[in-house]
């Protein structure tokens, strides 16, 4: 099975190497006439140097030889969202893709697939902090921010970094059963599923809060009563404006309604709580504005994709989670 990573100076070493691991321990599984032949390929033979300083050996330009790849991936890389492609990579990536078994991407690789127009009308997935200029840049592409990796028919797209593995991982389930995968993971020791999104690795809320005096002061206001009900009304109040104005001024810069957004910050600061203390969950609960240990767990469930518990145990450690 002929599979093609993409790389160039700058990729990030992980990107690459993930995806590696995971066909490289699968064939060792997989008579000889079945494994992955896995070649690097870049802009041109020799080698490029990754964002930590790695160096890797790439076989050969994309323009060198012509493959009918059974799995194409592009790699991605911290400078990535800013590069430009030239239109004749493109051209050469959309006649890969055309022919390809399967074609996708690692991380921000989703950027270059995007620029030539393989994401439109696709629903696809990429690192939590590009998801949103991603869909700002793309809009014809359906960016799902919090899924680890997405398939959309011959498509596969993962989120940030370590998320490649998690994708290479259902690849090998596809093509040869999930007992193999399963082993796979336990050769790497990774978890052959993760439980939750990306929401849960992304940074606690910030977006929109400092883009407008309104809303940083409504942050404020709700950051110091978390306890309270915080009503709509109350918030406007707090901030001085009119319920109509507070709405407009999320809907601009917050891009949620005041209510969703009082919830972000209940969650946001539990996780705080979570990660830092030992204390019981409805304590938590208590502290952050939930109801009852419940209602924390349903909203957890709901935005984050695991439950409080399971997030403690995951950021703390097991020692620390309480029942």
């Amino acid at each position: 099975m002929k599979v093609a990573i993409v790389v160039f100076d700058g990729v990030q070493a992980l990107d690459v190497a993930g995806p590696l691991d995971v066909f490289a321990e699968a064939n060792t599984f997989l008579s000889a006439h079945q494994r992955y032949d896995v070649t690097l390929v870049g802009r041109e033979a020799g080698t490029v140097t990754c964002s930590n300083g790695m160096q890797l050996a790439v076989s050969f330009g994309y323009a060198d030889r012509e493959i009918q790849w059974d799995l194409l991936l592009i790699a991605g890389g911290p400078q990535l969202p800013d590069a430009q492609p030239s239109n004749e990579f493109l051209t050469w990536l959309q006649n890969q893709a055309r022919s390809a078994s399967r074609f996708g991407s690692v991380c921000n690789g989703a950027f270059v697939l995007a620029h030539a127009g393989l994401l439109d009308g696709k629903e696809v997935t990429t690192h939590w902090s590009d998801a949103n200029r991603l869909s700002n840049e793309f809009p014809h592409a359906n960016v799902q921010p919090d899924r680890i990796f997405v398939r959309d028919g011959r498509l596969f797209t993962s989120a940030g970094v370590t998320a490649g593995i998690d994708l290479c991982l259902s690849l090998v389930a596809e093509d040869w059963g999930h007992e193999l995968a399963v082993r796979v993971a336990k050769r790497l020791v990774v978890y052959i599923q993760r439980e939750g999104g990306q929401s849960q690795y992304s940074p606690y809320i910030g977006a929109g809060k400092d883009e407008d005096p309104i809303l940083n002061k409504v942050y404020r206001y709700v950051s110091e009563h978390i306890t309270g009900t915080l009503s709509i009304e109350e918030l406007a109040s707090a901030a001085s404006v009119s319920r109509r104005t507070l709405s407009r001024v999320f809907a601009k810069h917050a891009k949620v309604t005041p209510s969703v957004f009082v919830e972000q910050v209940r969650v946001d600061t539990a996780r705080k709580l979570l990660e830092g203390s030992d204390a019981p969950l409805k304590t938590v609960a208590f502290k952050c504005g939930f109801h009852n240990a419940t209602h924390m767990r349903t909203t957890f469930s709901r935005r984050l994709n695991v439950t409080p518990k399971q997030y403690r145990m995951r950021f703390r450690g097991e020692a620390s989670a309480q029942p």
